[in-house]
């Protein structure tokens, strides 16, 4: 069994290839305090480099522009093909690192499971990349659905109460966290734009490619149609906008409590059964 890791191990050490290798024995200092170079020259360039010579980028094309326009919306417009590679490379590199640390660990103990185990991790890490941009991509969906009818309330009393629509959009930041949340990250960029000097018309149309969501595309419409009007034509285009969203509002929170009541279903199944055995074990003792 001693084989298959020592082969895992040199096939390794071929894909990193020597060039590499005498750069981390001659830098091997500094990348001691740098652990991303390692982890770059270790498992994600060479990992990279194989599948691309294996042409497999070419035979997964479709996944590969699917995931990728999924983080650029993630990441942000200048998120690069190339760095959507790297970033399976280094996903494939991790799994083929755990499946030749299980294969260490089968030999070391004598358990042929664990070689298994290690194999079928070693192809789940990076189909486990595809997967959580899409669970990411929807969670991402639903925090901008559920914060923009209350922008819109927001910047609907700002104008109504004698503001300009520019000077209500950069009030609208107020109190809110421009730095995590994504509807107020990309609208954080629209005020910073506008003060540059940017046209309204330019920065709306960024705010709309980066949120890529139906309904912002919506406002943005209603934006640009009747920011030019203000007052009560500018509030009475978000007024009735503003009530289809809190509907979606609506639904989108209770789709959660739904996924949230659903998730509670396995421990409580969990701890149902647990009770049975601790009930019916010793009835069936006294049986005995």
């Amino acid at each position: 069994m001693i084989a298959i890791p020592i082969m895992l191990m040199v096939a390794w050490l071929f894909i990193i290839g020597g060039k590499r290798l005498r750069t981390i024995s001659a830098a091997s200092r500094q990348i001691k305090r740098n652990q991303d170079a390692l982890k770059h020259l270790l498992f994600i360039e060479p990992f990279s480099e194989l599948l691309e010579r294996s042409r497999l980028y070419e035979y997964m094309a479709l996944s590969l522009s699917s995931y990728h326009a999924k983080l650029v919306i993630l990441r942000g417009i200048r998120w690069q093909l190339q760095q959507t590679k790297e970033q399976l490379g280094g996903a494939a590199g991790y799994g083929y690192a755990a499946m030749m640390g299980c294969a260490w660990l089968a030999c070391a103990a004598g358990e042929p499971l664990l070689l298994a185990m290690g194999a079928l991790l070693g192809l789940l890490l990076p189909v486990r990349q595809l997967l959580e941009a899409g669970k990411l991509i929807k969670q991402r969906k639903q925090e901008i659905i559920l914060e923009l009818p209350e922008m819109i309330s927001k910047l609907m009393l700002l104008v109504g109460a004698g503001e300009t629509a520019l000077q209500a959009i950069g009030r609208c930041l107020e109190g809110k966290d421009t730095t995590q949340h994504p509807l107020y990250k990309e609208w954080n960029k629209v005020v910073y734009s506008l003060h540059n000097g940017e046209s309204f018309s330019t920065a709306a149309e960024k705010f709309n490619r980066s949120c890529a969501v139906q309904e912002v595309s919506i406002f943005t419409t209603v934006l640009l149609l009747n920011y030019r009007r203000g007052g009560e034509h500018f509030v009475l285009a978000l007024r009735e906008l503003s009530y289809t969203l809190w509907e979606k509002r609506k639904a989108v929170a209770r789709a959660r409590g739904e996924e949230a009541s659903s998730k509670l279903v396995f421990p409580l199944v969990g701890i149902l059964l647990v009770l049975m055995v601790f009930v019916a074990a010793p009835a069936m003792l006294l049986m005995s």
